[in-house]
């Protein structure tokens, strides 16, 4: 990954924007401020796909006495905080909600946001990130703590269904296909994912939730095909539950009528 290019806007002295992804300079002050409460995503995955801008939520809050010029913020990195990979296309973070102004105690609300168009974004970026807390202080210096907090990276899946016949009666055969790819990063296009394990769900007419029926396993272009009873009507659809790098995904439900 490239250069981290930082740019910071300030709205109210506590709104900033840092565009880019990669390293940033060494060498800045530390100490002075510290992050509690950081919570990223409500603590669930980071799931990418090749086109669409990803906007994460991330709480936290901040205590320091010093004067700061931007406003703070939280953003996944690897390597060291200070001179690592950032994974951030853009990060807006809002005004303080005073909690103790005495002790400058601030609560912060953040949307971070992941372009994965990015140039220098790519497959091995998948996988166990860490947060890290920075905000820029007066004087062209700033404070950085590791926050000791893994964030889950993963590549986004899809999944089709299709069952037939429409309507079948009672007793036959239904064969559900379909078909379960994942983000390829480097191509920007979504491939077929294969040897994956996927569960096939039905959800019978008038009710609320799924049940699995039995599992299939894609194959080398990410295919899915089995069969089944008709026992009556009610909805289709295949479930990948993913992995330390893939994100999990259900397709769009097929209804099949029972005569």
């Amino acid at each position: 990954m490239g250069k981290t290019m930082w740019k910071a806007l300030v709205a109210g002295g506590a709104a900033v924007v840092f565009t880019g992804v990669a390293a940033v300079p060494a060498g800045a002050a530390e100490g002075g401020v510290s992050f509690s409460r950081v919570s990223v995503n409500g603590g669930k995955a980071i799931v990418i796909g090749v086109k669409e801008e990803v906007e994460v939520h991330a709480t936290f809050r901040m205590t320091t006495g010093l004067r700061y010029d931007s406003g703070p913020a939280v953003f996944p990195y690897r390597g060291k905080p200070d001179t690592g990979d950032t994974l951030h296309s853009s990060v807006i973070t809002s005004d303080c909600k005073v909690v103790d102004r005495a002790k400058g105690i601030c609560d912060f609300e953040e949307w971070l946001y992941i372009d994965p168009r990015n140039l220098d974004f790519g497959n091995e970026d998948a996988g166990t990130w860490r947060t890290a807390a920075r905000v820029f202080l007066a004087g062209d210096a700033h404070d950085t703590d590791d926050k000791d907090l893994p964030l889950q990276v993963k590549r986004a899946t899809r999944v089709t269904a299709n069952a037939s016949p429409e309507p079948v009666a009672k007793g036959k055969t239904i064969t559900v296909t379909g078909r379960v790819t994942r983000a390829n990063w480097d191509t920007h296009t979504y491939q077929g994912y294969a040897g994956r394990t996927v569960s096939l769900q039905f959800k019978a007419a008038g009710a609320s939730s799924y049940t699995t029926v039995k599992k299939a396993t894609s194959s080398r272009t990410g295919a899915l095909k089995t069969t089944v009873k008709a026992t009556g009507p009610g909805t289709w659809r295949w479930t990948y539950y993913g992995n330390s790098t893939s994100g999990a995904k259900s397709s769009t439900g097929d209804y099949v009528a029972v005569r």
